[in-house]
């Protein structure tokens, strides 16, 4: 409850219009930190819930059981404001006679949430459809660790040299598959130490040939905005050249560097990839070339991501994979990806924990670098990154008025 002052006095009390005049400005002054306050508690609730929800489904992944999300899609908070103001008596008993002012207000607030349950093709689109090679580069070139964020999103490496293509997948039941994956994915991180990790889009120079007298003069002037025109007065043909973007390559060198041939060759190789592959090129002769790759890594989808991580629990936990002989030194090589506890009572020490089927889960804390942590934040970022406009027509929602 907020108090208010306000009361209208005849101007022949000039002292104690002044007092009001002073509490209604101090009431206007504290009208927008009440309105920050509450936008700040709704931001801290929303992110919180949103965290639960997604250790509530890894609990889920867990113990076998379908994933559900529901979403906030609206809310819209009502301050009413209320004034009163009066004049009683003070308590001079038989000396005289005194009116005193007596005011004051309250400020109550009724919010309206809307919720969206995910489900349809809202699921299928966020949830169930592999990530794509924007996202993926989004993350590495703002800076993430390289190695959490494979570990993390990709489903299987491919591998391609003299010999063919040779799939190793990110299961931990798989062996010999999974060691290799890791140590590809250690190789990258120890490139990304030495800064020499490129995320680069492909840019080459595309060429058309066209004869001259095809072209008019303003269709020719057209052309120029977008293109290079070179005019060959022999030949009587004109040259259209155009600077292409291409598809993002993981490399230990700047594309730039290679000749528009190559870039071209590149280009045509991952035009050949599905959307949720990313190329993967590390030549020798560059930082780290010691050990040369060619290929690509799949992407998971999110509903993949959470049971990887849910079934790593108990089911196909991760295990340490050492480096390979050819990589330097790595900082961090945890054994799981993302550490989740499991427990019949509530964690004393973790940040977030969650209840389901009887068990508590919480992310594992730990000392030193914040692997952990790390890794839920960037779960947290790629959820978001899968989102999409939640209000939908046919879908049904609940509305709590509080």
């Amino acid at each position: 409850m907020i108090f208010l002052t306000y009361l209208p006095v005849p101007s022949k009390h000039p002292a104690l219009l002044a007092v009001l005049v002073m509490g209604i400005l101090q009431g206007c002054v504290s009208s927008p930190a009440l309105f920050d306050d509450a936008v700040i508690s709704y931001d801290k609730s929303i992110t919180e819930t949103l965290s639960k929800q997604l250790l509530l489904n890894i609990a889920r992944a867990h113990q076998h059981q379908p994933m559900h999300f529901t979403g906030i899609s609206n809310i819209a908070a009502t301050f009413n404001f209320q004034l009163n103001a009066g004049v009683t008596p003070a308590l001079t008993g038989n000396s005289g006679s005194l009116l005193v002012p007596s005011f004051g207000g309250g400020i109550s607030e009724n919010p309206t949430i809307s919720i969206v349950p995910m489900e349809g093709e809202e699921f299928t689109r966020r949830l169930l459809t592999p990530l794509q090679e924007a996202k993926l580069t989004m993350l590495l070139r703002q800076g993430a660790d390289v190695d959490l964020v494979l570990r993390l999103l990709i489903d299987e490496l491919r591998l391609t040299d003299a010999n063919g293509d040779k799939i190793y997948q990110n299961k931990p039941a798989d062996t010999q598959a999974y060691r290799m994956f890791r140590q590809v994915i250690l190789h990258l991180s120890a490139i990304q130490d030495n800064h020499a990790l490129h995320v680069n889009p492909l840019l080459f120079d595309r060429s058309w040939t066209l004869p001259a007298a095809s072209l008019s003069v303003d269709k020719l002037a057209e052309l120029q905005k977008e293109f290079t025109v070179n005019y060959d007065a022999v030949r009587q043909q004109v040259k259209l050249t155009k600077r292409v973007t291409g598809h993002i390559i993981l490399s230990n060198y700047d594309p730039v560097s290679l000749s528009n041939e190559e870039r071209e060759q590149l280009q045509q190789e991952a035009d050949n990839l599905p959307a949720n592959e990313v190329m993967l090129d590390i030549r020798a002769g560059y930082p780290d070339g010691e050990w040369p790759l060619h290929g690509a890594f799949r992407l998971r989808s999110f509903h993949n991501v959470l049971n990887f991580i849910g079934q790593g629990i108990s089911e196909y936990p991760e295990y340490v994979v050492p480096k390979h002989a050819l990589t330097p030194e790595v900082r961090e090589n945890p054994a799981q990806t993302l550490a989740i506890m499991v427990s019949p009572t509530e964690p004393q020490k973790a940040d977030l924990s969650v209840e389901y089927g009887g068990n508590y889960y919480a992310i594992k804390p730990e000392s030193g670098y914040q692997w952990n942590r790390e890794g839920f934040r960037l779960l947290y970022q790629v959820f978001q990154m899968t989102m999409s406009e939640l209000s939908q027509q046919g879908a049904p929602s609940i509305t709590i008025s509080k």
